[in-house]
């Protein structure tokens, strides 16, 4: 069950419509009950977190955060000066930006949701980085001597924003790109001295932060700041491969909290520095945990020097002449006998939206008293608890969903797997292969149960652009055909085996 991307959804769009609120009047000091609000939409949020660890529990912990944010920015819009901004204007923009997200929520199929969140996250960069920059042009336009001393809070603070808010924004938009697999993107990007590239662009950027904080009329300072940020962004994201892609949207999501808790600095408001600083805390977090799951060193991630070696073997050494396709027909006697079966989803079963046909399948062979579980691979799909939600949505029961370091150590007395749309989370060349783009990578050892049936439309490759030799094993047949069709007519064969 995804725990901090829908929370982080939230705080984005709580970031931009407080931040939008609070640019053009910010109070010194706000009336203590406004800051007793902000204390009680804290506490809400924490109980949030506390209430998504578990799937029984999440959409309570929903409610709590959205009652939390109803109360944040209820407080916001009553701080002394607001009014002076203009409720309409206020209004407007909220009511844009809600027509804006509620359109792009009934457009996108859950299975574009990663994309969904990456924009999201950029977007509310972009909005820390803005709203920054908006309220220094107003200190300087007021000539307000008081925040615009050097090297004073609001100042680095402001700095900060523009540095976190312009890499998140940009690399955001890299990551869509890989995530949407928009060609040019596909495929890792780098050059020689790329690092050292990276480098003099965070040198640069640095010197920004440093020349702003020691004089904060050099306006110019900062949209230099924001350019450099944006470039470095980019150079960060364009060498990491598609299938490291659910880790960088884990570390877009802190990146996004950090510059949203640099804005509030900026802003003097206590709600904004809270939340910012929780999601930016808990996205560092499962960006390690990710990282464990993946075999990835998180200051590579940090640093962009996640690149795929092109090497390995072709797709015609892999398959030629080994691989056994099968009908339905063939495939229901092979279920006939089975009393232990585990289904593996993948992003393809997402795809084909075939967790339904996957639920009937299961309670048939139920019925027939075999035991049916669900192996989860932690970055099946794109994003954190993907196949989780899916599985859900159909109401299969959260105990059959099984992590993989529990489901593991049972695949050599498992009768049947069945890999559905799965690829590079059950690819053996993890194993086997140390210059392979997942070498290390934690997988779903499937390939050590007595019988695997893959259904995937074709042997195109997974995220990770690399054919898989599960594919051509002695104990693998595919499937061949749309996810959800297949699942129905093996279903229709299995009933009249």
């Amino acid at each position: 069950m995804p725990e901090l991307p829908s929370w982080m959804l939230v705080v984005s769009l709580f970031a931009q419509t407080e931040e939008a609120a609070a640019v053009d009047t910010v109070p010194v000091e706000t009336h203590p009950l406004i800051n007793l609000a902000y204390l009680l939409a804290a506490v809400l949020f924490i109980f949030t977190f506390k209430f998504l660890s578990h799937p029984r529990t999440a959409t309570r912990g929903n409610i709590l955060g959205v009652l939390g944010m109803l109360i944040a920015v209820g407080a916001t819009l009553a701080m002394p000066g607001i009014i002076n901004t203009g409720y309409i204007t206020i209004a407007i923009g909220l009511g844009l930006g809600a027509a804006i997200g509620a359109g792009l929520a009934l457009k996108i199929e859950m299975t574009a949701m990663p994309q969904m969140v990456g924009l999201l996250n950029g977007f509310g960069g972009g909005a820390s980085f803005l709203v920054a920059g908006a309220n220094l042009h107003e200190n300087l336009k007021a000539s307000d001597a008081s925040l615009l001393t050097p090297w004073n809070q609001s100042i680095l603070a402001t700095g900060l924003s523009g540095l976190i808010g312009g890499v998140t924004l940009a690399g955001s938009l890299i990551a869509f790109a890989k995530l949407q697999e928009i060609q040019a993107f596909r495929k890792p990007i780098s050059f020689p001295a790329h690092q050292a590239f990276n480098a003099i662009l965070a040198l640069l950027a640095l010197i920004c932060v440093l020349g702003l904080g020691a004089n904060p009329s050099w306006f110019v300072l900062y949209w230099a700041l924001i350019l450099l940020a944006g470039i470095l962004g980019i150079m960060l994201t364009l060498p990491i491969g598609g299938a490291d892609m659910p880790v960088v949207i884990c570390l877009l999501n802190s990146y996004s909290g950090l510059a949203a808790a640099a804005t509030g600095f900026v802003l003097r408001n206590n709600a904004l520095v809270i939340s910012g600083s929780l999601v930016g805390a808990s996205g560092l977090i499962l960006t390690k945990i990710m990282c464990k799951a993946m075999n990835r060193s998180l200051p590579n991630v940090l640093f962009g020097v996640m690149a795929a070696d092109d090497g390995g073997a072709s797709a015609d050494d892999v398959y030629e002449g080994k691989v056994k396709s099968a009908g339905p027909e063939e495939l229901a006697m092979i279920f006939d006998g089975a009393r232990r079966v585990v289904v593996v989803p993948g992003y393809g079963m997402a795809v084909a939206q075939a967790q339904h046909a996957v639920r009937d399948l299961m309670n048939l062979l139920e019925s027939r008293d075999a035991e049916v579980l669900f192996g989860i691979h932690p970055v099946a799909g794109r994003m954190p608890g993907h196949m989780n939600v899916l599985l859900a949505e159909a109401e299969i029961p959260y105990e059959k969903m099984i992590e993989m370091d529990a489901i593991n150590p049972t695949f050599p007395e498992t009768d049947i797997v069945l890999v559905i749309g799965a690829n590079d989370v059950v690819n053996p060349v993890a194993r086997t292969d140390p210059k392979s783009p997942i070498a290390g990578m934690p997988i779903l050892e499937v390939d050590k149960a007595r019988n695997v049936i893959v259904v995937k439309r074709s042997l195109s490759p997974g995220f990770a652009g690399i054919p898989n030799p599960l594919f051509a094993a002695d104990n693998t047949l595919m499937y061949f055909g749309d996810g959800k069709k297949a699942i129905l007519d093996l279903v229709s064969a299995i009933k009249e085996s």
